[in-house]
């Protein structure tokens, strides 16, 4: 006879949360752990795991089984899926700075000061 259980809920996942990574941890899964790191969400009865790149999606699809078989112990839920989502780096253009010029423009965004400085010091960027 099987014992029903509840159904999984973002609140229950929270809950069960802190021991699912306690659990990896002491089997010294770093991989397993970064990806658990990572975003992690609900879509009705469906987890959601959120990873980088094509490594971190193989780690995860095999830690898969180990994750389900977890969640349900500790929460005492009914049957729930996992699936693995893949979000790439994006590069953007803006991001690849290739000449000194590129570089120090960059930086005087991120620091106005600089710009006082160069125009105090007469610095160039390019020789």
């Amino acid at each position: 006879m099987k014992i029903e259980g509840r159904d999984l809920t973002q609140e229950i996942l929270d809950q069960v949360f802190p021991q699912v990574r306690e659990h990896f941890q002491k089997l010294g899964k770093s991989m397993e752990l970064a990806i658990l790191g990572q975003s992690i969400k609900m879509n009705s009865n469906t987890v959601i795991l959120e990873v980088m790149g094509h490594v971190q999606e193989e780690i995860a699809l095999k830690m898969k089984p180990e994750l389900v078989r977890i969640i349900r112990e500790l929460g005492k839920v009914n049957h729930f899926k996992v699936e693995v989502e893949i979000k790439e780096e994006l590069e953007s253009e803006r991001n690849k700075l290739y000449t000194s010029t590129d570089k120090f423009n960059f930086l005087k965004e991120k620091h106005p000061a600089l710009g006082e400085f160069q125009r105090r010091f007469g610095l160039e960027t390019d020789f």
